[in-house]
């Protein structure tokens, strides 16, 4: 496979796999707390790194998954406490966000894991990385991790689809029918804390956030069904990661930032445009209302 195929296959699996946990995200109203755990995990990342010594294996994630875990549980718990809820994210956030940076600044600068790397990603780099077998090239190690991670998500959707559902549109009735509202919220921030880990390579911890929220918002926008949602934006996904790719090989600029952009550019058409939620399509209901009255009158 080509090296332009690799990297737009990468850069959809990305977008697949984050706009799927982002649209519970989006109807739960924690689109700052994946901020949050999509720093913070870069923690758990050193920590694994520091226990294994390899940057291969399941170390990593299970790093970021105990990260993640405890960002929601710090946050919880403070927010149960009196502390505004954004306050209590900008803390966790920001305390364990530059323990992650100070260590890695510290002990990680003989490894192939930095402080730019992280936060930015460089997926220009991954067609290289590949996994051999037998002197035969199984393709790039992003490529089989994301495709695990999306796996496991996409089982845990399936199976859970109902729970998900019920809790991230009516929480109290989801506890008043016996569903384990706080399970579903930790399961749902393992997988978050999963996927950013996976996505490290290719787009970053900053970036990452822009694959979890903005096709899940533009979504949003376009229909009130949460499968028709969890489509839509997973093709909002693929659609940013090959359009960003095409636009930074004529621009020579960024990959992954330029798929990032390509999801800004994406949710703004549909903020102007949407039939359902869209900018003209209020304005116009708006003015056939005001018409309307004036025929009364």
């Amino acid at each position: 496979m080509s090296y332009d195929a690799w990297i737009i296959i990468t850069g959809s699996l990305v977008g697949i796999t984050c706009a799927m946990i982002g649209c519970f995200l989006i109807l739960r109203k924690m689109a700052m707390l994946a901020d949050a755990i999509s720093h913070t995990v870069l923690l758990g990342i050193v920590g694994g790194y520091f226990v294994s010594r390899s940057l291969d294996g399941p170390a990593l994630l299970i790093g970021a998954v105990i990260v993640g875990l405890l960002t929601a549980f710090l946050v919880q718990l403070l927010s149960g406490k009196g502390v505004q809820s954004d306050a209590a994210i900008g803390v966790v956030f920001t305390s364990l966000f530059a323990i992650g940076v100070i260590l890695l600044s510290l002990y990680g600068g003989n490894i192939h894991l930095d402080v730019d790397h992280a936060l930015m990603g460089e997926i220009t780099f991954i067609p290289w990385d590949t996994i051999e077998w037998n002197g035969m090239s199984l393709g790039p190690k992003a490529v089989w991790l994301l495709g695990f991670v999306f796996v496991i998500n996409l089982l845990i959707i399936i199976l859970c689809y109902k729970e998900f559902k019920i809790s991230s549109f009516d929480p109290q009735m989801a506890v008043a029918i016996g569903i384990p509202v706080l399970f579903v919220h930790y399961l749902q921030m393992g997988m978050l804390s999963i996927t950013t880990v996976a996505s490290f390579d290719s787009v970053g911890a900053i970036l990452v956030v822009a694959m979890l929220i903005v096709p899940a918002s533009t979504a949003y926008l376009l229909t009130d069904k949460l499968l028709h949602m969890l489509f839509i934006s997973a093709g909002i996904g693929v659609l940013s990661a090959i359009s960003g790719y095409y636009i930074a090989t004529w621009f020579n600029v960024s990959i992954a930032g330029a798929m990032a952009t390509a999801t800004g550019v994406i949710f703004f058409i549909t903020f102007l445009l949407s039939p359902i939620h869209g900018l003209l399509a209020k304005k116009m209901a708006q003015r056939s209302i005001s018409i309307r009255e004036k025929v009364v009158e």
